[in-house]
């Protein structure tokens, strides 16, 4: 069973996110689905939706406030970080963090985040397992 079933985000203009997700969860591998007011990618059995806002003018969200902090996504490598990174730039998202390490978590994890128009942040991240003392 997955770990969640989808994630559903209220955005501003659905034509313009749609412009700067859809590359995006594309290279990420999903499959993209219209509906007559939403749009989803899904891989397996996971879902991203965005909906039009129910309240016009009542963004962006501000990072920091109550509710959404961010969405990681898991990656094979650096490589994939830099490569997802450059095309979420490519589509309209905002640089938040460039690539790097983070040592505050260990010295192989290595992510970027990046933020929309609506101040939705995500994170491709790639922290490969520590190698054991064998190998």
């Amino acid at each position: 069973m997955p770990l969640f079933d989808h994630l559903g985000f209220s955005v501003e203009d659905l034509p313009r996110s749609i412009t700067q997700f859809d590359p995006v969860m594309q290279a990420l591998g999903c499959t993209r689905q219209d509906a007559d007011n939403s749009v989803s990618w899904s891989k397996g059995e996971e879902e991203l939706i965005l909906f039009p806002t129910r309240e016009p003018g009542s963004g962006p969200h501000r990072h920091g406030r109550v509710g959404w902090q961010h969405l990681a996504f898991a990656v094979d490598s650096r490589a994939e970080v830099d490569r997802l990174h450059a095309i979420a730039l490519e589509a309209g998202w905002t640089a938040v963090r460039e690539p790097k390490v983070y040592p505050r978590y260990n010295d192989r994890y290595y992510a970027s985040h990046v933020e929309d128009d609506n101040g939705i942040r995500i994170e491709f991240m790639y922290n490969p397992p520590r190698e054991s003392a064998a190998d």
